[in-house]
């Protein structure tokens, strides 16, 4: 492309410091240095961990910065040394990356790589920034930066998908449906005829309980004090809904009594301290087993008496899924190519990166499931 090798000036959502609205500037962004690739994104989606970042509530957050991890977009050009991609390549930014070198990415238990976990805050790995605005330097967020018209990132930070992905909802995949499908299929490892419940009925929690159906659980209930969300989980495979506010017992013997001793998988999907204490009363006291997804943020602490775990719960936590990114997101594209599931229906609001504030504002109020930004 005609921009390869030159300083690219375009749109960026900036937060230049900690609980301030984002700002919508002109940025200035390099081009990628050695296995780096810039990338130009065309949607990006809102998420609950964005919000953590800008109010400081995440480690490894400097500002100013440009936040957003939810993407898909064009690769514009590549750096030295990079073997996978090429301009033109669909892909999609991976918070998440995976080197398939470190002990970790080799291990098929975990999926935190290493060399993820080494880099410097908010700059790539020549400790250096991509962006800039009005002189100063802007840093980079969760080794993507999608709130930007163009980003650059590093190769292991970036995985492509089928050329005839329709490049729009399919950025939740980035985050969000892997998060939640991931949780149920590959860390609950969900059987077929069991039960569920889901806490939280948001971008997430709709995309386990589309993990939980494809797994074939029997019985999938779905739980959130915005009853306008019951339809839609309903829609997506939910068998019953409950609000809590409306039981006269606690949520969590509620469920016990209604499924006969306890919900087999458990998810909580809020980042809510009385809520994950209450998903692990909720899990079968012989072999339930309650899986974390929700960020409670810092200084969160979660108290319990260990004795509940002694007859045989789980508990259980899942950071995208639990997933190896560079395999799975690409068999989840082309599984929503084949319309397997549908993407859109987790979609609730779609908005121009100038309507960023208002995006934010709608997930604050609980009156979303997923924003989508458009550039």
């Amino acid at each position: 492309m005609e921009t390869a090798g030159k300083v690219i000036k375009c749109k960026a959502a900036v937060t230049w410091e900690a609980n301030q609205p984002f700002s919508i500037e002109e940025i200035e962004v390099a081009p990628p240095k050695a296995e780096e690739i810039r990338v130009k994104i065309i949607t990006t989606g809102i998420c609950g961990s964005d919000e953590h970042a800008l109010t400081a509530n995440l480690k490894d957050v400097t500002f100013p910065v440009i936040l957003g991890h939810e993407g898909v977009g064009i690769v514009e050009s590549v750096g030295e040394g990079v073997k996978d991609f090429k301009p033109g390549d669909k892909v999609i930014p991976l918070f998440l990356g995976q080197c398939d070198q470190c002990p970790t990415c080799k291990d098929p238990r975990g999926n935190i790589c290493v060399l993820k976990a080494g880099k410097p805050a908010g700059l790539m790995s020549d400790g250096t920034t991509r962006f800039t605005c009005k002189g100063k330097q802007i840093h980079h967020f969760a080794s993507t930066s999608t709130f930007s018209e163009y980003t650059v990132v590093h190769q292991h930070n970036l995985v492509k998908i089928d050329d005839e992905t329709r490049l729009g909802s399919v950025c939740l995949i980035g985050c969000c449906f892997t998060t939640g499908f991931g949780s149920a299929v590959k860390t609950a490892q969900v059987k077929p005829g069991s039960t569920c419940a889901v806490f939280g009925l948001g971008g997430v929690g709709l995309s386990v309980i589309i993990g939980c159906k494809t797994a074939g659980a029997s019985r999938i209930i779905a739980i959130d004090v915005k009853k306008d969300k019951f339809e839609k989980a309903k829609e997506i495979g939910a068998t019953e809904c409950i609000a809590p506010q409306d039981c006269d017992k606690p949520i969590a013997q509620v469920l016990v009594e209604q499924t006969g001793g306890g919900v087999d998988y458990v998810f909580e999907c809020i980042g809510n301290i009385e809520t994950m204490t209450s998903a692990i009363h909720a899990s079968n006291y012989a072999y339930g087993t309650t899986v974390f997804i929700g960020i409670s943020g810092l200084a969160k602490t979660i108290t319990f008496d260990p004795m509940i775990l002694l007859t045989g719960r789980t508990i259980k936590s899942s950071l995208f899924g639990g997933v190896k990114s560079k395999q799975f997101v690409p068999q989840l594209v082309s599984d929503y190519n084949a319309k397997k599931f549908d993407l859109d229906k987790l979609v609730s609001h779609k908005l121009p990166l100038e309507k960023i504030n208002e995006g934010f504002d709608l997930m604050r109020a609980g009156k979303s499931l997923r924003t989508i930004m458009t550039f």
